[in-house]
């Protein structure tokens, strides 16, 4: 436990100065994939979901700032294992003591044991006065709590909330390989409890690596959230249609509307690094093929990659805030900055204005974020449907038990049904 500790409270300090959640585990927990890694991820995902409420104890416990910032992350990662694991304090804070030697200095041992103990004796005391302070108790910063309020004054509570929640394991079953009964039926019969939701979707009750699951290496399924399933299905595509996936990577969109229908699919992506992901996951899956057509490519700039031939259906899936999401990436809400959004805003109405004259008349563009906020969502369509009096904006039908307000998904509550994350979607048809 304790080398984990350590590894956890270096990835997250890497990511409170600025670099992205995987990317510290690869530098701080190496890239095996193995239980080790694995551990280590629970502790920086859930240290960091929870970051806000840390961070106050921290700053409550001690008498003063702790100098060495290494040592505070260790002490939060510590404080998330004694407030939502189940494993044993007197382990927890003797192996947190033993990793702050390795981490620091022999010095810091008597710090985070004090700390520790201090909170195991005050703990009720301790995390009523910080939650006075909204960061603390929302664990969310200051200008994300405030712009989700403002957008949504009757679900705010509920959607940041929804975003400290350990994420579901949703899986899309890969209909040209698998039948869902069949991938159930497989699961039970390996002790895995399991169920089915939405059009092609499993949740696991409880998550595991994916790719320990009877059936991934063989393209049976593929991990993807409830709410991103609805994508493919609101694209609507029929076969024989030409399709664009703009802003594609790592491929799961593309790989739902090739298992949807007979299309042909151009997926485009600017990095191509995330490109390589998308051609992987087709392998995998047994789609890749003369269906489809993987290019790099800038969304914005169709002109260095577009053949003239005008596309029936275009998903529009942009950068966004990622704000919908954070319960699976919870680096993002720490690394965001206020004027971050509309930075995305202006790159999404950017993309919009060049897709559209792609789209062939009467085809349909599904514009898609994984944000709850209302600047990159309703609002940009709003912006362009004034100033394209072509693109005509069609009702949306979500599943029974959905939570969602007009286009926009909300950030499901852990008990909810359909468990989806914040997505929001709008269907517009070219007159």
């Amino acid at each position: 436990m304790q080398q984990s500790q350590r590894s956890a409270a270096l990835a997250v300090r890497a990511v409170l100065d600025g670099a992205a959640l995987p990317a510290a585990l690869d530098a701080h927990a190496g890239r095996d994939g193995g239980p080790a890694r694995a551990f280590v991820q629970e502790l920086a995902y859930g240290t960091l979901r929870h970051h806000g409420t840390l961070d106050a104890v921290v700053r409550a416990l001690a008498a003063k700032p702790i100098p060495d910032r290494r040592v505070a992350a260790l002490v939060e990662v510590a404080l998330y294992q004694l407030q939502h694991t189940r494993q044993p304090a007197f382990a927890v804070v003797d192996q947190a003591v033993a990793a702050a030697a390795a981490l620091a200095n022999p010095g810091a041992k008597s710090l985070v044991n004090a700390l520790l103990r201090r909170f195991l004796r005050e703990r009720e005391d301790v995390l009523a006065r910080v939650r006075s302070d909204p960061v603390a108790r929302w664990s969310h910063p200051h200008w994300w709590i405030a712009r989700v309020r403002a957008d949504w004054p009757d679900e705010w509570r509920s959607i940041l909330d929804a975003g400290n929640a350990r994420p579901l394991l949703a899986l899309r079953v890969n209909r040209r390989r698998a039948d869902r009964a069949a991938v159930l039926a497989r699961f039970a019969g390996e002790g895995i409890e399991a169920r089915a939701e939405g059009e092609s979707g499993i949740v696991v009750a409880a998550p595991r690596p994916v790719a320990a699951l009877p059936g991934f290496a063989e393209g049976d399924f593929s991990v993807q959230d409830l709410g991103a399933q609805l994508a493919a299905p609101l694209v609507g595509a029929a076969d024989g249609m030409r399709v664009l996936d703009a802003c594609a990577a790592p491929g799961g969109k593309t790989a739902h509307l090739l298992e949807r229908g007979n299309v042909a699919v151009t997926a485009i992506d600017s990095d191509p690094a995330r490109l390589a992901r998308v051609t992987d996951n087709l392998s995998r899956l047994g789609l890749d093929g003369p269906r489809v057509r993987v290019v790099e490519g800038d969304a914005a700039r169709p002109q260095r990659w577009w053949d003239g031939a005008p596309f029936d259906r275009i998903l529009a899936d942009v950068p966004c805030s990622a704000s919908g999401v954070v319960r699976r990436h919870p680096d993002a809400k720490w690394l965001r900055r206020a004027t971050d959004v509309a930075a995305f805003a202006a790159t999404q109405a950017a993309i919009l204005d060049a897709l559209w004259p792609l789209l062939a008349r009467d085809g349909v563009l599904v514009y898609a974020t994984c944000s709850v906020f209302r600047e990159e969502n309703g609002a940009r369509i709003d912006d362009f449907s004034a100033r394209h009096p072509d693109a005509l904006r069609e009702p949306l039908t979500y599943p029974a038990g959905a939570r969602c307000s007009g286009g926009q998904l909300l950030p499901s509550p852990e008990a909810t049904g359909h468990n989806q994350d914040g997505f929001f979607y709008a269907r517009l048809r070219k007159a």
